[in-house]
C-alpha cells in the first residue's frame, strides 16, 4: 500500500512539473496541459530552433510551435486534451523523428544535423531562393522592347521593374518555395526551361493574369530569366545566404495553428474584433474571407477548435462569376478542373461594434445604377460622377443568421472603420475600375435609413494647387498642364484607406510607380469640400511602389512597399508649403523614413530593402501583441512571416512550418486583459492563391494563424 501510494504521488509531481523524477536535472516546470523537454544536437543544447506539436484528434487539425531559449529547453503551453506528434525544425537541421506525446509530459527531442548545405537549404524560407532571381542590371533600363533589349519599353528603370514583378507575380503567391522554384513533373516535359515557364503560367483559372502581367514586362526576357533561375537551381546553386535563427524576443512567440477552409479555397483575410475595441468579441469566433475561390466564407470556434461555415448571397442573380474566368491550359495540380467559382469575391472582413461582419463583396453586374451617374442629383454624382463597380458591400449579422447589402457606386477593396459618431466605414477602391475616389458610408444613417444612396459619399482627390485653403470647382484634369490658378484633379487608386485617429483624416496608399501616398481632408462638407495632398514615395532612397496602409495614433503612416521597405511618412515633419504649385508630390521628402526588411536583396539590386514583397502594412495600435502600442507590422510574404518594428529594430515572427505561410494581412484581440500574454495575441491566416504550393503538397487547407508573445521561452 505504502509503495502505491509512494507512486502515485510521484507521478502527480511528474505530471504537474514539480519534480524532474526519472527525467534527471533536465526536466522543465509544466503544467498538466504543457509538452516540454530539451533539445540537444550533436553538440549540445540547440538554442533557437521550432519545437512542433501536431493532432489530428481535434475536430480541425491542431499545430502549436516554440523556440528552444538559449539552453535547447522548450516549453509547449496549453494543449487540448489529444496525442501528438512532435518534433524539431532548426536552420542547419533537417527535422527531426516524430515522437508520440501527451500534455503533461517530458519530452527531450534530439536535433538532426544536416547532412549537407542542399539538405540545409529546402527549409530556408522562399526569400533566401527567391532573392537567387537574376534581375536585370540597372544599366539595361529603359527598355528597348523586343527589337531592343526585350525588355518593355514601359520599364523605365531597374526600380520599376522589381516593382512591378513583386506586384504583379508576388502578390498572389510565393515565387522561391519548392513548388515554384523547379518545374513540376506534371506540367510535362518540355525541351527546356524557358518553353517550361512560357506553358506555367498558362496554367489554371490565374492564367490570364499570369499572361498579361508577364507582357507588362517584355514576355520573353523576364520568361527567360525565370528559365535562368530555375536553371540554376537544377544545376545545384544555393542561396547566398543563411536565414538567422530566431533571436531575443523572437524565442518568446508561441504559434497556434489550425486548419480551416478547403484545399482549394484562397483566403485572403480573417477578421477576429473590432479593431476600434480590441476586448470585443473576446475568444469569439474568427471569420475568413475567401475571395476568387469560394462564396463560402470558413469560421473558427478557437476555443472549442470546430469549424462552421456561411455561404454569402449575392443582391443580383445575373452577378458573375470566376467559374467564368479564362483557363488557357490545365492545371498541374487539378488538371482542367476549374477549382474557383465565386460570384462574390469576398475580399476583406471588418467587425463593426455590434459585431456585425462588414465585406467588400461583389453583389451584382458592374454597372452601376443610375443614381451614381451623370445627371444624377446624389451630391458624389453631382460633382463626379461613376459608371461601374466592380465590388460592393455585404453585412452579415451572426445573431440574426442575416445578410443585408450596400450598393456602393465606387469599388471596394479593403474597408476600415472610423471612431467617430456616425460609424463611418472608409473604402480603398483598389485598382482602376474601381474609380479615382475615395469612398465612404455613414453607417449610422444606414441602419436608421436602410437608404444606400443617401448613406454614401465619395469623392475625387483633388490639390489645393492655387493655393487658397479650399477646393474650387473648374479643377484641371489628370494630363492636362499645371495652372497655378486653378485645383487640380490626380488620378490614384488607393489599396488602403484608413482614416487617423489624430484628425478624422484619411490616408491611403496609391500603387503606382513610384506611387505614393494621399492624403484626404474632408472639411465641412464633404465630398464638395475634400482636398487632397500627395506625397511621393522617395525613389532616390530607394523607396518604390506602396501598397497595403495603416496609421498610427500618432497619425503617422506606415506603408509596405515593394522596394521591400516599410515606410513611414509623418507629416508634422515637413517644413515646406503644403498646398500651391509647388506641392508637387516631392514637397516633403523629411516626412519620409524607410525601413528596410530583413533578408536578402537580389544580387544586382543596389537601391532598396530586401527582396521581400509586403503585401500589406497593420499598426498594432492597442498592444495586442505585446510588443508594445503602435507597433507597425509588415507582411512578410516571402518570408513565411510577420515582421514587427519595435524600437526601430526587426522582430521576424516567423511560421516554420508548413513552410509557404503568406500572410494578406492581420489583426490583434484581447481576449483578457487581465490575463497577460494568454489573453491577448494577434491573428491572421495563410492567404496565398495555391495552397498546393505549401509544403504539404495538393490537399493542404489554409490555416488561421495566432502569434502570442510570453515573456521568456517557458513561461506558460
Amino acid at each position: 500500500m505504502r509503495r502505491t501510494a509512494l507512486l502515485a504521488a510521484a507521478s502527480t509531481l511528474v505530471l504537474f512539473g514539480l519534480t524532474a523524477c526519472e527525467q534527471g536535472a533536465d526536466a522543465i516546470a509544466i503544467d498538466a496541459d504543457d509538452i516540454g523537454g530539451v533539445v540537444t544536437g550533436p553538440n549540445g543544447p540547440e538554442a533557437g530552433v521550432w519545437v512542433i506539436a501536431e493532432t489530428d484528434d481535434l475536430p480541425t487539425k491542431l499545430a502549436k510551435i516554440v523556440v528552444t531559449d538559449d539552453e535547447g529547453r522548450y516549453v509547449l503551453p496549453d494543449l487540448p486534451d489529444a496525442t501528438y506528434d512532435v518534433w524539431v525544425r532548426g536552420y542547419g537541421l533537417v527535422d527531426s523523428e516524430k515522437v508520440e506525446s501527451t500534455p503533461g509530459a517530458q519530452v527531450n527531442l534530439t536535433a538532426v544535423t544536416a547532412p549537407d548545405a542542399a539538405s540545409a537549404a529546402e527549409y530556408y524560407p522562399a526569400l533566401w531562393w527567391w532573392a537567387m532571381l537574376d534581375v536585370p542590371a540597372a544599366d539595361a533600363f529603359p527598355g528597348t522592347g523586343d527589337a531592343g533589349n526585350g525588355i518593355a519599353e514601359e520599364m523605365r528603370s531597374q526600380a520599376h521593374w522589381v516593382g512591378m514583378l513583386k506586384d504583379r507575380c508576388y502578390s498572389c503567391h510565393q515565387l522561391g518555395n519548392e513548388a515554384t522554384r523547379l518545374i513540376p513533373e506534371a506540367l510535362g516535359e518540355f525541351p527546356n526551361s524557358l518553353d517550361a515557364w512560357t506553358r506555367r503560367i498558362q496554367s489554371g483559372q490565374a492564367s490570364a493574369n499570369m499572361v498579361n502581367n508577364i507582357a507588362r514586362f517584355g514576355a520573353q526576357h523576364a520568361l527567360q530569366d525565370f528559365a535562368n533561375w530555375t536553371d540554376s537551381i537544377a544545376a545545384g546553386e544555393l542561396p547566398r545566404e543563411t536565414p538567422p535563427r530566431p533571436q531575443g524576443v523572437e524565442r518568446n512567440v508561441v504559434l497556434t495553428l489550425w486548419d480551416w477552409a478547403t484545399p482549394t479555397s484562397y483566403l485572403h483575410d480573417e477578421v477576429s474584433t473590432d479593431r476600434r475595441n480590441p476586448t470585443l468579441n473576446a475568444n469569439g469566433p474568427i471569420f475568413g474571407s475567401a475571395e476568387n475561390s469560394t462564396d463560402v466564407l470558413p469560421i473558427l470556434d478557437p476555443t472549442t477548435h470546430t469549424l462552421s461555415e456561411i455561404r454569402v448571397p449575392v443582391l443580383d442573380p445575373a452577378t458573375p462569376s470566376t467559374l467564368e474566368d479564362p483557363m488557357f491550359a490545365a492545371s498541374p495540380y487539378y488538371g482542367e478542373e476549374r477549382i474557383w467559382d465565386s460570384q462574390t469575391v469576398v475580399h476583406n472582413p471588418m467587425y463593426d461594434e455590434h459585431l456585425r461582419m462588414w465585406a467588400t463583396a461583389r453583389i451584382r453586374p458592374a454597372p452601376n445604377p443610375d443614381f451614381c451617374k451623370e445627371g444624377s442629383a446624389h451630391p458624389s454624382a453631382a460633382l463626379f460622377p461613376l459608371n461601374g463597380s466592380p465590388r460592393q458591400v455585404a453585412v452579415y449579422d451572426p445573431r440574426t443568421e442575416e445578410w443585408k447589402f450596400v450598393n456602393t457606386c465606387f469599388g471596394t477593396h479593403h474597408l476600415v472603420f472610423a471612431d467617430d459618431a456616425d460609424d463611418t466605414l472608409y473604402f480603398s477602391v483598389g485598382f482602376p475600375n474601381g474609380g479615382p475616389v475615395l469612398g465612404w458610408l455613414n453607417t449610422r444613417l444606414w441602419d436608421e435609413t436602410g437608404n444606400d444612396q443617401l448613406a454614401q459619399n465619395w469623392t475625387p482627390f483633388v490639390l489645393d494647387t492655387n493655393g487658397n485653403g479650399q477646393r474650387d470647382e473648374g479643377y484641371t484634369q489628370p494630363g492636362e498642364p499645371i495652372d497655378p490658378t486653378r485645383d487640380a484633379r490626380i488620378n490614384a487608386y488607393p489599396y488602403a484607406a484608413v482614416p487617423s485617429l489624430t484628425d478624422g483624416s484619411i490616408w491611403g496608399a496609391d500603387i503606382a510607380i513610384p506611387g505614393g501616398i494621399v492624403h484626404v481632408m474632408l472639411g465641412d462638407n464633404p465630398p464638395a469640400t475634400a482636398i487632397s495632398e500627395y506625397f511621393e514615395v522617395p525613389v532616390e532612397a530607394g523607396g518604390v511602389m506602396p501598397r497595403g496602409l495603416d496609421v498610427d495614433k500618432n497619425g503617422v503612416a506606415w506603408v509596405s512597399l515593394q522596394s521591400g521597405h516599410l515606410g513611414s511618412f509623418d507629416r508634422t515633419k515637413c517644413t515646406g508649403v503644403m498646398n500651391g504649385p509647388e506641392a508637387t508630390g516631392k514637397h516633403c521628402p523629411e516626412g519620409w523614413t524607410l525601413y528596410p526588411l530583413p533578408g536578402p536583396n537580389f544580387e544586382t539590386v543596389t537601391t532598396g530593402g530586401s527582396a521581400d514583397s509586403p503585401y500589406y502594412a497593420w499598426v498594432d495600435q492597442y498592444n495586442t501583441s505585446g510588443l508594445g502600442e503602435d507597433t507597425p507590422i509588415a507582411m512578410g510574404n516571402a518570408s513565411d512571416a510577420l515582421h514587427a518594428l519595435v524600437n526601430g529594430e526587426w522582430v521576424t515572427l516567423r511560421v516554420p512550418y508548413p513552410m509557404g505561410f503568406f500572410a494578406k494581412n492581420a489583426d490583434g484581440r484581447i481576449d483578457d486583459p487581465e490575463g497577460g500574454w494568454k489573453g491577448r495575441g494577434l491573428w491572421s491566416t495563410f492567404g496565398n492563391r495555391t495552397p498546393f504550393h505549401f509544403e504539404t503538397g495538393v490537399g493542404s487547407l489554409p490555416k488561421a494563424v495566432k502569434f502570442q508573445i510570453r515573456p521568456d521561452p517557458l513561461a506558460h
